[in-house]
């Protein structure tokens, strides 16, 4: 019996089966929110109010040529997609999306995972930047180094934002911290301005507006997807639907309380969860336009590192006045 339940948590709930599932839906969720506050109607033909639109662009891709460019390096051009969906499918699997049961706790739940969370969800921007070095296309080698550049600006404020709460919590692990304001919801108002500040900082790890800079289609074509085509392009798309899941689902954990207990219960929290969190990506994304690089590593620096430093600064002080 405990083998069938960690096969089916790796494998289906919440495992690579669930992530593809509810990545597409969030791909569709995301469009249509960024559509109509456009006054757009967004997906609307593909199964109903345009539902499985996400899903028939991945098998339409899946359908296509897989072109390979003559100078590019073969092995890595080919093998980096895989890499990515692995990397974020290992990821999705670390939130507690509804074990909470710490005497119990979920196959892959331990003390520390929120560091290895950060870790693995830092590790695509290093995909994409290999995928566009690896095109030697010249389009794709500029998307691939602005995708490093913008690194160097918003991952220390997003690692600051994200481990006040869990400083907070007094511990290094996801149920945990989630358990903890769960217990203690007042407790998740000193951790507003570190919320906003890793929202925006995931707003640019998922190369969304106004932080769309690597892949810019007025400037470098596709950046660093131009060379990528058919079934590879079509795990790049997924990895990105499940990267945005995964990211919403960190900030979910950290900052809103987690998802309560049991499968059921925990199910319906985590999507009216992340789906409030990608709902503000998609407000951002409409109500900017993009900006330079470097204008990215400005900001970042300039206010989002302040405002995370500050945040930490606040919960340490209130950590100490509780004790």
């Amino acid at each position: 019996m405990a083998v069938l339940r960690t096969f089916l948590y790796l494998l289906v709930y919440p495992g690579l089966l669930f992530l593809f599932v509810y990545g597409t839906f969030c791909e569709w969720f995301d469009r249509k929110i960024y559509a109509r506050l456009q006054n757009r109607m967004g997906p609307t033909h593909t199964g109903r109010f345009g539902l499985l639109q996400p899903v028939a662009d991945f098998f339409k891709l899946l359908a296509k040529e897989d072109i390979v460019p003559e100078r590019a390096d073969k092995t890595l051009f080919s093998l980096l997609p895989v890499f990515g969906i692995a990397i974020v499918g290992a990821a999705g699997l670390l939130l507690p999306v509804w074990n909470f049961d710490l005497a119990v706790p979920g196959p892959t739940s331990f003390p520390g995972d929120i560091i290895v969370l950060l870790y693995l969800l830092s590790l695509p921007t290093l995909v994409f930047f290999l995928a566009g070095w690896a095109s030697t296309n010249f389009f794709s080698i500029i998307g691939g180094t602005r995708v490093l550049t913008m690194l160097f600006g918003y991952e220390v404020p997003l690692f600051l934002a994200v481990l006040s709460p869990a400083v907070l919590a007094g511990s290094w692990r996801l149920a945990e911290i989630a358990a903890f304001y769960q217990a203690r919801p007042l407790l998740v108002l000193p951790n507003l301005v570190g919320f906003v500040v890793a929202l925006i900082a995931v707003q640019a790890k998922l190369e969304r507006t106004p932080f769309d800079i690597p892949h810019a289609e007025t400037e470098i074509v596709g950046g660093t997807f131009t060379e990528y085509s058919g079934k590879k392009l079509a795990l790049f798309r997924l990895m990105i639907d499940i990267e945005m899941v995964v990211s919403a689902g960190l900030l979910a954990t950290v900052f809103l309380g987690g998802f309560p207990g049991g499968a059921l219960l925990g199910f319906a929290s985590f999507v009216v969860k992340t789906l409030f969190i990608i709902f503000l990506l998609s407000l951002i994304r409409a109500m900017t336009s993009r900006i330079r690089v470097d204008q990215v590593v400005l900001f970042a620096w300039k206010y989002l590192a302040p405002l995370a430093v500050a945040q930490l600064l606040a919960v340490i002080l209130i950590k100490g006045l509780r004790s």
